[in-house]
């Protein structure tokens, strides 16, 4: 092999060990770097200002349920009810006390205040509705003391909850398991998330553990997803599902009684519409229409780092009504779980966040992940076009001058016709004298 193929075959091996050493090593690399970027430290940089400074714009959207036929309800008939909204809010969320402690922990409240956005509502704040005023109850509160997992020591447990106002679980329920308190705040998950995984996290506004389940896989705004949901049995009574036993005393599937936790006031909480629940419970109203489309609640996270994009979480409180004795305004009001309202809390990656993220979680990787295939393909099609040219010299040393050339009549009898065949003799050198004309007898052989 002279100097030109042999060059062509080293730098082809050469691109092709570099591109399968980018090909094992990226991933390692990433991982690393996802490690380092998504615990709760304050020199972790963008993943840390993300979780004390929220950058994703929340929205608070209510829809109330106008009672249409309230004498007639009295006299026992069924209630009608028309959906009015939605009434929307920009959530402003904000950590405070927080608190790092030597068991690679940190404390914090978080407080949300709500302000009205006409651009989002259909209606304003001057509307008359017969309710209370839940904006007023909930503006400038938090959510409860939550001390969480910094995953500095442990990155599978970042941002899973240590405890929630210094208990590891609740006393509203009759179960171990339902009393747990599992997962995170809420806000983030631990990162490499697959879609054997749940998304399990701790809900004050339900006092309890809600877990969602993967959907499907997808992208959302130009960056891979992974879409998680309510499965069916989240609200489901004991009976449809025994897990939830302890949840009990329970109604119809499809509603969680939150008494307990709401200063034992008749009210239940499920999907909006009763989506999900026993048709009994919407067909004893009229006005509902429970569908996938409007009423199902889902999270759209990055699976690598556990950083949710888009997030709908919808919830419907309910109140139990019926006639009382003793107390004529009840007249004769027919059992119900009658909803009052519903609201979606809902928010997406935006802004430079979402720009920053794009570029380090995909264009950064989609380019190293092109890189390394271009030098494995540049680096093999090298060493094809030095395996080339060596052929075409050995053929070409093959076919030198000097070489004398016979012509050979060969018969073949059971063809009926003769074949010539042209070979090529290589004269023998013999030292110190001239070649000389090599002569060749060829018998004729008949078969």
């Amino acid at each position: 092999m002279n100097a030109r193929p042999w060059a062509l075959t080293v730098a082809g091996l050469l691109l092709v060990l570099a591109g399968i050493v980018l090909l094992l090593v990226t991933p390692v690399i990433q991982r690393r770097q996802v490690k380092a970027n998504v615990q709760i430290d304050p020199a972790s940089g963008l993943a840390y200002k993300m979780w004390r400074d929220v950058p994703v714009p929340f929205y608070m959207s209510l829809y109330f349920f106008e009672v249409k036929n309230p004498q007639e309800i009295l006299r026992g008939e069924k209630p009608v009810l028309a959906q009015r909204g939605p009434y929307t809010y920009r959530e402003y969320r904000q950590k405070s006390n927080i608190t790092f402690h030597n068991n690679y922990t940190v404390s914090y409240r978080e407080y949300r205040r709500y302000y009205f956005y006409p651009d989002g509502s259909a209606g304003n704040e001057s509307d008359v509705l017969v309710l209370p005023n839940m904006l007023a109850l909930m503006n400038n509160s938090d959510t409860g003391l939550f001390t969480v997992y910094t995953g500095v020591d442990n990155i599978t447990k970042v941002h899973v909850v240590d405890n929630w106002n210094g208990a590891k679980e609740v006393s509203y329920w009759h179960s171990e398991q339902c009393n747990m308190i599992n997962g995170t705040a809420g806000e983030m998950w631990p990162p490499f998330i697959t879609p054997s995984d749940s998304l399990t996290f701790y809900s004050p506004d339900s006092c309890r553990t809600l877990e969602l389940v993967f959907q499907k896989s997808g992208w959302t705004f130009d960056i891979p997803s992974f879409r998680y949901v309510a499965p069916k049995t989240m609200f489901a009574n004991g009976t449809v599902y025994p897990p939830n036993q302890g949840f009990c005393p329970c109604r119809q599937s499809g509603v969680l009684n939150v008494s307990t936790c709401r200063h034992n006031s008749q009210v239940f909480i499920s999907h909006p519409h009763f989506y999900n629940a026993d048709p009994v419970l919407w067909e004893a109203v009229d006005g509902l229409h429970p569908n996938e489309r409007d009423h199902a609640l889902f999270i759209d996270i990055h699976p690598l780092t556990g950083i949710p994009l888009n997030v709908s979480i919808k919830l419907q409180l309910n109140l139990y009504v019926k006639a009382v004795q003793g107390i004529t305004e009840t007249g004769n009001i027919q059992p119900v779980l009658l909803p009052l309202l519903w609201f979606d809390e809902s928010g997406y990656i935006d802004g430079p966040a979402v720009d920053t993220f794009y570029y380090f979680m995909v264009v950064l990787p989609t380019i190293f992940q092109y890189l390394q295939y271009a030098l494995i393909t540049v680096g093999c099609i090298l060493v094809l076009v030095a395996l080339a040219l060596e052929i075409v010299r050995l053929k070409k040393q093959i076919s030198l001058p000097g070489k004398k050339t016979a012509s050979i009549h060969l018969i073949d009898a059971s063809h009926d016709f003769i074949n010539l065949h042209k070979v090529t003799i290589q004269p023998p050198k013999l030292h110190g004298k001239k070649s000389q004309p090599l002569r060749i007898t060829q018998a004729l052989q008949f078969w």
